[in-house]
């Protein structure tokens, strides 16, 4: 009696699939909670920033940018006058965060006011369990070709 090997012949598509779910399964749900943490200061910082709510803005900035600013109020004149794109954001996709020892580094494409996009790095300071805002590096979006 003679044995019949079988073989699979598993296709590109069913394989990129698998890795797929296998890429899923493998991420890690700290990951999940940091970004999601990091993403909800951004989100409630610019919220604050676009309704004037210098209270609501000054809460999510870190004791570094609190200890220069001085005030809410200045940390509110500060980003009217030199961040219009994060003062009054018309659209916020985020990018990749990019981990460091000390810190994280969240990028943010914003739509300014003019409609002009901006790449927004926000360095992501954690304290007492609490993500804040370092501070944040705008550049104009590069399109490529």
């Amino acid at each position: 009696m003679t044995k019949r090997r079988r073989t699979v012949h598993v296709g590109l598509p069913v394989l990129l699939v698998a890795l797929g779910l296998l890429a899923l399964v493998s991420v890690s749900p700290l990951a999940d909670e940091t970004d999601a943490a990091i993403r909800d200061v951004i989100l409630t910082q610019i919220e604050a920033f676009a309704n004037d709510d210098e209270l609501g803005a000054w809460v999510h900035a870190s004791r570094g940018i609190q200890r220069r600013l001085r005030s809410p109020e200045m940390l509110l004149y500060v980003v009217q006058n030199a961040y219009p794109p994060v003062h009054r954001a018309a659209s916020i996709r985020f990018g990749q965060r990019i981990p460091h020892n000390e810190f994280e580094i969240q990028v943010v494409r914003l739509e300014g006011p003019e409609g002009k996009l901006w790449d927004a790095y926000y360095r992501m300071v954690r304290k007492d369990s609490e993500w804040k805002v370092g501070g944040v590096t705008l550049q104009r979006a590069d399109f490529g070709i």
